[in-house]
């Protein structure tokens, strides 16, 4: 098994482009890989939160999948997010990301039988899909999403193995983000699952982040990043807080129809998200417009 191969920095949870007709956008796709490539990034995560993962079709998924692998440049690290309800079907679509060329999974834990979820559950799940994965595997705590908070000590032992590499929480608890450092061997990568409390998780410990915002926002993630690393906090500081109202505004406020319509106004393709979820209002896009626009954005 590979071991450790995830280097910190940052990586955007890329966007699923959709077309007018309600087609993955192909040609969309390529055209913000071209501008994210652009940036320093350390990698990208396809099919993740932000991708829209649950609205997509198995065949849609290996189009995205297999155009990232063909376009994007060699340097990116590719970590696609491989998560179903099951066992079993976890570890079927983290072997077709293997081979599809993916350099690690990122896998959402089972959620719908919530009460269910227990740390030895879950634990006996990351074990089997990482001894049956061909590539590394990343743990995603998605509480916000899934109802289930991964604790501390759960990520503590499940980074015992040698295929579970690393971990992006979402749950924006500084204190449990510490602990998972304090109880993780040195080479596990932690990352903030936000830009909202990327700068503080970083303080703790964090090697990075998986972050919404770098979606349209790459070069101002990235600064905050390698101000943090050069001792440059004044700077690194000013950067977190003005992008405090953009990153609730696609994140938490309006999701994803939020975060492609401020794709859209930054010059990258956004299009609409999938239905159920809706477009924004005029309203709604005026707001996103005028929080960019503070931010320095526009």
């Amino acid at each position: 098994m590979m071991q450790h191969t995830i280097p910190g920095g940052i990586y955007p949870p890329i966007a699923t482009p959709f077309a007018a007709d309600g087609e993955v956008s192909v040609e969309g796709l390529k055209a913000n890989l071209v501008r994210w490539a652009a940036a320093d990034l350390a990698g990208l995560v396809v099919l993740g939160s932000n991708g829209e993962f649950p609205y997509l079709d198995d065949d849609e998924r290996d189009v995205i999948v297999s155009t990232v692998m063909e376009a994007a440049p060699p340097r990116l690290r590719i970590i696609v997010g491989t998560g179903r309800e099951s066992t079993r079907a976890t570890i079927r679509t983290t072997r077709r990301a293997a081979e599809l060329g993916a350099h690690a999974a990122i896998i959402v834990n089972p959620s719908y039988y919530t009460g269910r979820m227990t740390d030895a559950v879950l634990y006996e799940h990351y074990r089997a899909v990482a001894e049956d994965s061909p590539i590394p595997v990343m743990v995603y705590n998605a509480p916000g999403f899934t109802g289930v908070n991964l604790s501390a000590g759960l990520i503590a032992r499940l980074a015992q193995h040698p295929n579970i590499v690393g971990l992006k929480d979402t749950s924006g608890n500084i204190v449990q983000i510490a602990d998972i450092v304090r109880q993780t061997p040195p080479a596990f990568v932690t990352l903030a699952g936000s830009a909202s409390f990327l700068l503080p998780s970083l303080a703790v410990g964090a090697k990075g982040g998986i972050l919404a915002l770098a979606n349209l926002a790459p070069e101002e993630c990235a600064a905050m990043y390698h101000h943090f690393q050069a001792g440059r906090l004044d700077e690194a500081r000013a950067i977190q807080l003005r992008i405090l109202p953009v990153n609730a505004a696609i994140t938490t406020r309006y999701g994803a129809a939020g975060l492609k319509a401020a794709m859209e106004m930054r010059g990258y393709y956004g299009g609409l998200p999938r239905r159920p979820l809706l477009p924004l209002s005029a309203a709604e896009r005026s707001e996103v417009e005028d929080i960019l626009r503070a931010a320095g954005l526009l």
